[in-house]
């Protein structure tokens, strides 16, 4: 198994889960509780389910400290970072994507690469009109749907002004990118379920329900 598919311990609920569904902390030099989303920091790592809810509890009840077994400070705002820190690397595994040139953007050139059979994942803003939205993915059959983004994030991947669809190719060298996508929109759906559309964006009202659909590139 290699090392990024092991699994680790949610320090909340306790549960063994596969590492990509969990966040990394560690305690920083000054003794606060510092997210490792890039998992490349020093020190032991403190494990969390990628969920808003288990993420507050931890915070809320103090079991930083009591996994790092010291006395620890941590940001009463620590959830909202975590999900704009996972935000962040969604926005940019969007824009390598798009410099690698497995990605385009736009309803028109995604419906023709989905009409095409171009294996990949289907990327809708949440805050998008349903209408536009429903007939993608209605063509996008089994492909993977993420819509856990808002259109500004995904304008910016574009360095466009608004942009509600985009579709990120799955095939060749471009794996990795789409593989890293979909896991990454996991670990913000998760942070991002209960929030309302007041704190990201307007028009976040649709995004109730599943972020991440379809079973398969």
């Amino acid at each position: 198994m290699r090392e990024e598919d092991g699994e680790r311990r949610c320090l909340v609920t306790r549960e063994v889960q596969p590492r990509g569904g969990l966040i990394r902390f560690v305690v920083g030099p000054d003794g606060s509780i510092v997210p490792d989303v890039d998992e490349r920091l020093p020190g032991r790592g403190l494990w969390v389910s990628a969920d808003r809810a288990v993420l507050d509890q931890a915070v809320a009840k103090r079991l930083f400290a009591r996994a790092a077994k010291r006395s620890v400070t941590v940001d009463p705002a620590l959830t909202d970072r975590v999900e704009a820190l996972i935000a962040r690397r969604c926005v940019e595994t969007l824009s390598l994507a798009r410099r690698a040139g497995g990605s385009v953007a736009g309803q028109t050139k995604v419906r023709q690469a989905l009409e095409a059979g171009r294996g990949g994942v289907l990327v809708e803003a949440g805050d998008g009109a349903e209408d536009g939205r429903a007939r993608l993915r209605a063509l996008a059959g089994k492909r993977r749907v993420v819509s856990c983004l808002v259109s500004a994030e995904i304008a910016e991947a574009f360095g466009r002004d608004h942009v509600v669809h985009a579709f990120v190719e799955s095939t060749g060298s471009r794996v990795g990118l789409a593989d890293r996508l979909l896991r990454e929109a996991a670990r913000l759906e998760g942070l991002r379920l209960e929030k309302t559309a007041s704190d990201v964006g307007p028009g976040l009202e649709n995004l109730a329900g599943t972020c991440i659909q379809g079973a398969k590139l």
